[in-house]
C-alpha cells in the first residue's frame, strides 16, 4: 500500500506529514507493507529540502528528514497511490485537475476523516509562519488516516 501526501510546494506540510507517518507506520510495525511520500502540485521549489521552520519542528520532534526532497507529482503516483492527501482546497482542486478520471477516487484533503472537520484546510506556512500548527494539525489528522490504512490493509487479507 501506498500513501502520498501533497502540498503546493512539498517543503514545509507535505515532507512534514511524510516524516510523523512513515515514524507512525514504523510504530506499528507496517513498515514492510506501507510506503509513505511525499511530493508537490507545482515544480517551484524541485530538488530542494524541507523549509527551515520545518526542519526547525521536525528535529523538535525528533522526526527523520534525510531524503525529503521537493519533487512534483507524477502520472506513476497518481497510478501508484492508494491515498493521495492533499493539505488545502487549492491542493485538492489542482490534484483532481490533473489526475487522471480513475484515479480521482484517491484524493482526500487531510482533515476528511476527522469527525466534525471534513474539508477543513491545512494553512501554508510559508505563508503564515505557523509550522507548530501545521504540526498540531497533522497530529490530529494523521491517527485518523492510520486507522484507514490499518482498515485497508485488514479488508486486503
Amino acid at each position: 500500500m501506498k500513501v502520498l501526501f501533497v502540498c503546493l510546494g512539498n517543503i514545509c506540510r507535505s515532507p512534514m506529514a511524510e516524516a510523523m507517518f512513515r515514524q507512525m507506520i514504523a510504530q506499528n510495525h507496517l513498515a514492510d507493507q506501507v510506503q509513505v511520500d511525499s511530493a508537490a502540485t507545482s515544480y517551484e521549489e524541485e530538488g530542494n529540502g524541507p523549509h527551515p521552520g520545518a526542519l526547525k519542528i521536525m528535529h523538535k520532534y525528533h522526526l527523520p528528514t534525510e531524503g525529503l526532497i521537493s519533487r512534483p507529482i507524477t502520472q506513476a503516483d497518481f497510478a501508484n497511490a492508494d491515498l493521495i492527501i492533499g493539505m488545502d482546497d487549492m491542493n485538492i482542486r489542482h490534484l483532481k485537475a490533473i489526475a487522471p478520471k480513475e484515479d480521482r477516487f484517491k484524493i482526500h484533503q487531510a482533515f476528511d476523516v476527522v469527525p466534525g472537520k471534513a474539508g477543513t484546510s491545512i494553512p501554508d506556512p510559508w505563508y503564515t509562519h505557523r509550522f507548530q500548527d501545521t504540526y498540531d494539525s497533522l497530529a490530529e489528522a494523521l491517527p485518523y488516516w492510520l486507522d484507514v490504512v490499518k482498515r485497508q490493509l485488514h479488508d486486503q487479507h
